[in-house]
């Protein structure tokens, strides 16, 4: 079997650990006239699919492992202004019910940022399914979804000249990951 980009109908049975080389999970925010974007690396991420077609997905980032352009500003999301690593280090999501429907992925779960968990909803795709070059069994999963920040007090901003806020409170959660199947 060959790696396929085509998206999938159903999910390979058994439990896929994330490829951190080859996967990516960031979020983006609009910040006064574009778009700010960060990443979380490394992260860990764990789809587990049964054999009733049933699935869950786990994944995990520790907040001092947030990539972005400067180092100051890394600093600043790092404070309590924003994820307040020293007290809250980690954001985690957990989801009991990974669908395969309507041509994509619907992810039905539970994300807790800086000590408050929220319901969350990620759509997207499924890509291949196949072996690699190395005889590992593969499958990936693109995922999107949309937080609003403040629901986990992370209430910072800067006002514009104009009175408006040079953040926006809605984030949006892009995940890009390579499952490798687990021996």
């Amino acid at each position: 079997m060959t790696i396929s980009t085509i998206a999938q109908t159903t999910l390979p049975v058994g439990t896929w650990n994330a490829d951190p080389v080859h996967s990516q999970v960031g979020f983006e925010v609009a910040y006064i006239v574009g778009t700010f974007r960060g990443t979380f690396s490394p992260f860990e991420a764990t789809l587990e699919v049964r054999e009733d077609g049933s699935a869950s997905l786990r994944g995990q980032a520790r907040v001092e492992d947030i990539r972005v352009q400067d180092e100051n500003l890394t600093a600043h999301l790092l404070s309590p202004d924003f994820f307040d690593a020293e007290r809250a280090p980690e954001i985690v999501f957990a989801a009991d019910a990974v669908r395969v429907e309507d041509g994509g992925v619907l992810v039905e779960g539970e994300i807790s940022i800086k000590g408050t968990s929220r319901p969350l909803t990620l759509t997207g795709t499924v890509a291949g399914g196949g072996t690699d070059p190395w005889g590992n069994e593969r499958v990936g999963l693109t995922l999107t979804g949309v937080v609003d920040r403040t629901a986990f007090g992370i209430t910072w901003n800067n006002p514009l000249p104009s009175g408006e806020p040079a953040l926006a409170d809605d984030v949006t959660l892009v995940a890009e990951v390579s499952f490798v199947k687990a021996a």
